[in-house]
């Protein structure tokens, strides 16, 4: 499987190779659980996480909606009475209306994830701008997150024009099959705190591990006093 990791943190990744296996393994979880503090201030306009006094958590789903998949995602948070937010790719929201029609109908918020899953530093400005616009015809969202989180600068700032950019500050790495689904687990229960926006994917890949994992988050934070929202779009584009 290919990780997606920025540039700057290569020679870090290089350096696992070098060190103990088990140095790698909490490099490696640390990285990609927990965005360092100098990632996010490449993205300043983005929303990384959302403050709170209060006990909320806003879960987030990414790459679907999947047939099978999805469906069992809004019955779990139902269950719960957690709400959430889904980063739907355009061709399968195209591919399976009525699955996208029930996740707003059930009352959890929706975003803009491209039409293919294109990654901004794999194709041209252009190409990149028409996915996502292409998946707003399909999308109706002012809410944003790029596939692998990645863009450049030039398609960063076309976004804050038009839409609330959003990121994360726990990715719970369901789709990581070197990862055992205890591990996607604890990623999310060690880590999770007052206003965190989790990552976790409604797709195939990821589905036996986020499955696994689902229930026993909701489970463990309602237990605990913890509300989980949906993100709520932008009423307007911003200027």
């Amino acid at each position: 499987m290919k990780v997606n990791f920025h540039p700057f943190l290569l020679p870090l990744v290089t350096l696992q190779f070098l060190l103990s296996p088990l140095f790698s393994i909490v490099v490696y979880i640390y990285i990609m659980v927990k965005p360092p503090k100098y990632l996010q201030l490449l993205y300043p306009s983005a929303t990384w996480r959302i403050p709170s006094q209060d006990k909320v958590m806003y879960l987030t789903f990414d790459d679907g909606p999947i047939p099978n998949i999805t469906p069992k995602v809004l019955d779990l948070l139902e269950e719960y009475k957690a709400k959430a937010t889904f980063f739907c790719i355009g061709e399968n929201v195209l591919d399976n209306p009525s699955i996208y029609s029930d996740i707003i109908n059930r009352g959890h918020s929706v975003g803009n994830h491209t039409f293919h899953h294109k990654n901004a530093w794999k194709v041209n400005y252009e190409d990149i701008i028409l996915d996502i616009e292409k998946a707003s015809k399909v999308i109706d969202s002012t809410l944003f997150r790029p596939p692998y989180g990645k863009l450049t600068p030039r398609t960063l700032w076309y976004l804050h024009k038009k839409y609330q950019l959003i990121m994360w500050d726990i990715i719970s790495c369901d789709f990581d099959i070197l990862l055992n689904k205890e591990t996607v687990l604890s990623n999310v229960l060690d880590n999770a705190t007052n206003g965190s926006i989790i990552v976790m994917h409604d797709s195939l890949k990821a589905s036996e591990n986020m499955l696994y994992a689902l229930p026993r988050i909701l489970e463990h934070f309602t237990n605990q006093g913890f509300v989980f929202k949906a993100i709520q779009k932008t009423t307007k584009p911003r200027n």
